[in-house]
Order: C-alpha cells, then structure tokens, then sequence
C-alpha cells in the first residue's frame, strides 16, 4: 500500500520516509526555549550607491524605498534548537524596497541574496520560505587588532570581503526605519519545461521579534569588498557576484560628498535570540503576498 501525506504536515524531498524535520517542524519529544537560543554575532555594513544599479535588479512589482543603501551582513549563529545546538553562518545583501501587489503592499529589507555554508539550511529556506540562498565558504567572523574580519569564497576563490574598525560601544536601542519585514522573491522553474515559470511569488517575513536581547552593539568604520569573478571561478554565482561589485564601484567612481565615506552605517551586534525576522527568518513562516502562476 503506498503511503498518503498527512494533511498539516511538512514534507521534502525525499517525501518517501515521512514529514520532514526542520526549522518549523521540531520531533515533539524536543524541548526548546526562545529566550536561550539561539545566540548570534552579527557584523554589518552599509554604503550608498547608484539607485539606477539597485532598481535593475528589483523583481517586477518593487521600487526602492528611500535612500539607495546597501547592507552586507554575516551572521554566526551558535546554539540552534532545530540542529541540536550546532550552528552555520550567513551572508545577507539586501536594500530597502516597497511591494505593491495587485492585493498587497509592504516595505521592508528587499533580501537580494543569502549565502550559507551548511546543506540543512539551505535546502529547508529555498523550499520552504522561497529564501534566495546559495552555498558559500564562509569563516567564522575573526576579531583581531580591534576589528571584525569576516570573508567568504567558493572551492577556494575568495569572492568576498567584509571588516569593520574602529570599534567602540554606542546606544543599544537604536531606532531603525519603520518596516513590515523582509522582502524576498519565491521562484521555482518548471520541470521539464525549461525556460517557464512553475512558481514565482513574492514572500514577507514580518519585523519584531520578542525574545530578541542584544547583549552588546558597537559601531565603527567599515569596508566591503566583492572581487571579480569569471564564470571558471564560480561557475553557478558569478553573475551574482558581478551584479553586486558594481554596486560597491559606484562608490569609489562618483564624486557626491556623500559618498566620499566608503560605508555609511557599519555596525557590529552581539545578539541572543531565537527568531529575528531581519536576521534569521528560519523560524518564522512568512506570509504569502502575491502568486504569479
């Protein structure tokens, strides 16, 4: 007798041996606690660029949203409920961005592209909550000579760069732009129809997160680096790659004053906590805003 999926629960592939345990579906023999893991270092940096660069890359139904600032954020993450307190770290590159929908309208961090160096993750993000994730080499962030080093490559290129200097405590309840969450593209081709679409629907992780502590926050001067790949150096990802180093040469080639600091609004957190929608959305579903078929 084959077997039937039971209505409520997650699968994934291979769907032959039962739901599937994840992120947003624990064995129920497991205990967890929200306010203990799981704890997060984050390092982060923003720059101002060309808003022309940015709305290229914008999907069909988004503009931007206020001023045309990049963030590259790592985030290494320790003590995760759902890995049985291993943990992995993340890459983030997002802008602010508005969706408005045939139905729906929202603003928030448009997440442009995430990198992982665990399987688990990624597979769990992309099929589930239509995370754009990707596999990268990434290294622990590396504190050393009063900075946070933090780089990332692929089969030994080292694609990107990010440190941030100069460091010193600042205020820990800082108040960011007012947002409904994080934006992302869900995008499935269609098998065996190569060049149709299967599914493509915009995804939005809502802001707030109760159990979020920020044990320390310091600021300091940072710099991002991206360096040119060739198809031969990454092979399924530099056009990713490609499509983000101008972003940052705009920097360096115009001559607007405010652009004379190569990253505005770099900043180092320290956090515990289990669900952040603008950090880690692994645990939170997000909300479906409009499907195109």
């Amino acid at each position: 007798m084959s077997y039937r999926f039971e209505a409520g629960r997650i699968y994934r592939m291979p769907t032959h041996f039962g739901p599937a345990p994840g992120p947003r579906q624990l064995p129920g023999d497991v205990v967890v606690d929200p306010k203990r893991s799981r704890r997060t270092l984050s390092v982060a940096a923003s720059f101002l660029t060309d808003p022309v660069v940015l709305e290229q890359h914008l999907p069909e139904g988004f503009t931007l949203a206020g001023e045309p600032v990049v963030t590259v954020e790592f985030h290494h993450m320790t003590d995760i409920d759902w890995l049985a307190g291993r943990g992995y770290t993340m890459i983030w590159v997002g802008w602010p961005a508005t969706f408005a929908g045939s139905r729906d309208r929202a603003t928030g961090k448009f997440l442009a592209v995430i990198w992982e160096n665990l399987a688990d993750p990624i597979i769990t993000g992309r099929c589930e909550i239509g995370h754009p994730k990707l596999y990268a080499e990434i290294a622990e962030p590396r504190r050393w000579n009063g900075a946070q080093i933090c780089v990332a490559g692929w089969m030994g290129f080292r694609f990107l760069e990010l440190e941030v200097s100069q460091l010193h405590d600042t205020e820990q309840d800082r108040q960011g732009a007012v947002s409904d969450g994080t934006l992302m593209l869900k995008y499935t081709p269609r098998t065996g129809a190569w060049g149709e679409t299967d599914l493509c629907q915009v995804t939005l992780t809502p802001a707030g997160d109760p159990d979020n502590h920020i044990e320390q926050r310091q600021t300091g001067a940072g710099t991002v680096r991206f360096h040119k790949a060739s198809w031969s150096d990454l092979p399924t990802m530099h056009h990713v790659v490609m499509v983000a180093l101008p972003a940052v040469l705009v920097l360096w080639n115009s001559t607007r004053p405010a652009l004379l600091v190569m990253v505005a609004l770099p900043a180092v957190f320290v956090l515990k906590k289990r669900m952040a929608p603008l950090l880690l959305v692994m645990l939170a579903l997000p909300a479906v805003l409009e499907s195109k078929n």
